[in-house]
């Protein structure tokens, strides 16, 4: 596996959550740049030596609610 997505939403309480697609790996932070750090640490935490993606792609998505 050379690459891993994750899907980053803003969480309601403030922050980011993160969720691997197809893989059992869920973090959290409380702006970008600790995303990283926590997104990349569970990712060696998850995957024996070695046999960690070389490349972590995060896919953000924002919902947004308007009204008519």
């Amino acid at each position: 596996m050379n690459e891993i997505i994750f899907l980053v939403e803003e969480a309601p309480e403030g922050g980011y959550t993160a969720r691997a697609l197809g893989e059992s790996i869920f973090t959290e932070a409380d702006d970008v740049e600790n995303l990283h750090e926590q997104v990349r640490d569970a990712v060696l935490c998850h995957f024996d030596e070695g046999k960690a993606p070389r490349i972590i792609r995060l896919h953000f998505t924002r919902e947004e609610v308007i009204t008519i």
